[in-house]
């Protein structure tokens, strides 16, 4: 059975890294979700020259990025869970970014079993309220890991609301408390705080993680001077003259004459309703679409994945990582 194909433009993705290296001292590439569905290792590659670190949402994601190559540090953004995980990240050369006591305790002993000393993200929750020490004590929290023996080399937190600037305001005057207590124990630390859109209002630190718009597309469905990277297609895998009243399941609407069959569905992350090129709902592997069509053809089903989640009311962020999942990749250098 055809797969799809997800056409993935590495050169687009240099470009916009590019961008976002005017805007920031640092970029740290975010590559988590297998790169939002554009293939983790191949974007982490691509941008060696561009990137001083990625980041990853798990010690697996970490781990197979250094199993593909990858020299740069590697943040892991959620907090280990299990000590196997810590001995894992310690053995990979991974960066762990800590936000609460008990992970806090299971690096501990994982150092203590691996002789490896961690390197470590401090994190501070200023309202995100999802990982992070309190503002406050983030001081103590530095001194806890000082005396443990732990290298923090940054301290972190997150907009809520990157576009709304009071909210970021407020946010960096608890952030930015937070981050000189800690650079008093830790003076060469990095701060980063801004992802893509906090990074295009103009705040930013040492650095900035940047992920959706490494691939050409921006929150709040804004626009920007960002190429997009990824366009997916799915081949024809039958074409006929409509024979009686019924489409598909029965779907009966009127008769398109002659309709063709899109090796794609529901199966593939597609939504069964709503899509635009089909006639009807989606079955799970295959989509009937109006016109006449050679067998074999490629078609490209979605070239805007903003536009496509906009339709489905959802995000982009769901779009990209959902609908190429089991796509057939091919990357243009």
């Amino acid at each position: 059975m055809q797969p799809l194909l997800a056409e993935i433009s590495l050169r687009a993705i240099r470009k916009n890294a590019g961008y976002f290296c005017k805007l920031t001292r640092s970029l740290i590439a975010v590559v988590k979700d297998d790169a939002y569905g554009h293939g983790a290792a191949e974007v982490a590659h691509s941008l060696h020259n561009l990137a001083s670190s990625f980041a990853v949402a798990t010690v697996e994601e970490g781990a197979s990025l250094r199993i593909a190559g990858v020299q740069e540090d590697i943040l892991v953004l959620t907090p280990p869970m299990t000590e196997e995980e810590c001995v894992r990240l310690l053995s990979y050369g991974l960066v762990a970014c800590l936000g609460s006591d008990p992970p806090v305790r299971l690096l501990a002993r994982a150092a203590e079993l691996t002789g490896i000393t961690p390197r470590v993200h401090l994190a501070v929750n200023t309202g995100m309220n999802r990982y992070g020490y309190p503002a406050p004590q983030a001081a103590s929290s530095a001194r806890r890991m000082k005396r443990l023996g732990f290298s923090v080399e940054g301290v972190f937190s997150h907009y809520f609301a990157a576009e709304d600037e009071k909210a970021r305001r407020g946010q960096d005057l608890l952030f930015s408390r937070a981050a000189a207590d800690v650079k008093a124990l830790f003076p060469d630390c990095i701060c980063h705080i801004a992802a893509t859109e906090g990074t295009l209002q103009g705040e930013g630190y040492d650095a900035a993680r940047i992920g959706l718009g490494l691939y050409g597309y921006l929150p709040q469905g804004g626009s920007g001077p960002l190429h997009r990277a990824m366009r997916l297609y799915a081949y024809v895998s039958n074409s006929c003259r409509q024979t009686g009243e019924g489409l598909g399941y029965a779907f009966s609407p009127q008769n398109f004459g002659q309709v063709h069959t899109l090796r794609m569905g529901y199966g593939d992350g597609f939504f069964r309703e709503g899509e635009e090129m089909a006639v009807g709902r989606l079955c799970m592997d295959a989509t009937l679409s109006a016109g006449a069509a050679g067998f074999g053809k490629r078609v490209c089903v979605v070239s805007d994945f903003e536009a496509y989640a906009r339709a489905h009311g959802t995000s982009v962020y769901e779009a990209l990582v959902r609908l190429p999942s089991k796509a057939v990749r091919k990357y243009i250098l």
